[in-house]
């Protein structure tokens, strides 16, 4: 079985699930395009624990809907993935983590889940990332998950480079970029590219506008993870571009 590169999408809103636009294509051109893994690894924005961190232990788990004011139509998208409570526990040891088996995927996972791997038939374990940890841990957490791509296993971690809802034109969708967004954006992406991780570990003090595009770390955290496990390899991009003004979807992976 190949080497799994590691993954890392920007999900940005849970309409992307419905939305059929030059995103949906990219994730699902990735899709098809990365090696067939034969169990996905999530790490989303929007588990938020510990410590410890947990990790879904479920054999058949559930969706959660954890967003508000959006169409009806989005409660009634399904993704039957199985779980896989071996691997699950597995994981669990290494990152001394606890299992949980009553939580299920939330929209960090299964709204990009769907776009990269719509038949959901792959076994679907989640990771949460940890309540105000610092970056260095982050990275760490990522080290110790790259036991997962020598066993065919595919690590995503699901957030956003960009991610201030207190700055988004919810009107707008196509709205001009704000400057300070790019700026900020363009940045991550250089420090990837040239394999600078001491610079993204650092990012709070080195990166352009970095209080404005990351003023909770949450969703940048999994990118870290994701860096963490790419153990320095070649940056693939697989999609870069803004909605809403300054709400980036850059997403990539790392072979």
């Amino acid at each position: 079985m190949p080497r799994m590169p590691v993954v890392f999408v920007s999900h940005g809103s849970p309409m992307t699930a419905l939305q059929e636009d030059d995103y949906a294509e990219a994730l699902r051109s990735a899709g098809r395009r990365l090696p067939r893994p034969r169990a996905i690894v999530v790490v989303s924005a929007h588990w938020e624990s510990g410590p410890p961190l947990r990790v879904t232990g479920a054999a058949r788990p559930d969706l959660v809907y954890d967003f508000s004011g959006f169409p009806d139509e989005l409660h009634r998208l399904t993704y039957p993935a199985p779980g896989e409570p071996d691997l699950a526990r597995r994981i669990a040891s290494r990152l001394s983590a606890r299992v949980d088996e009553g939580r299920g995927l939330d929209h960090g996972v299964w709204v990009p889940l769907r776009r990269l791997f719509p038949a959901a038939d792959l076994p679907v374990v989640a990771v949460s990332i940890g309540r105000r940890t610092p970056p260095a841990e982050h990275l760490a957490t990522g080290e110790a998950l790259g036991f997962l791509r020598e066993e065919g296993v595919l690590l995503v971690g699901s957030g956003g480079v960009v991610h201030n809802l207190g700055r988004v034109d919810f009107e707008d969708a196509s709205a001009p970029v704000d400057g300070w967004a790019r700026e900020f954006d363009d940045w991550v992406r250089a420090r990837l590219e040239r394999g600078e991780v001491d610079r993204l570990r650092e990012y709070r003090h080195q990166a352009p506008h970095a209080d404005r595009a990351v003023p909770t770390s949450e969703h940048f955290d999994p990118l870290l993870v994701t860096v963490g496990a790419g153990g320095g390899g070649r940056v693939v991009d697989l999609y870069a571009g803004f909605r809403h003004a300054n709400l980036s979807m850059r997403s990539f992976w790392i072979e």
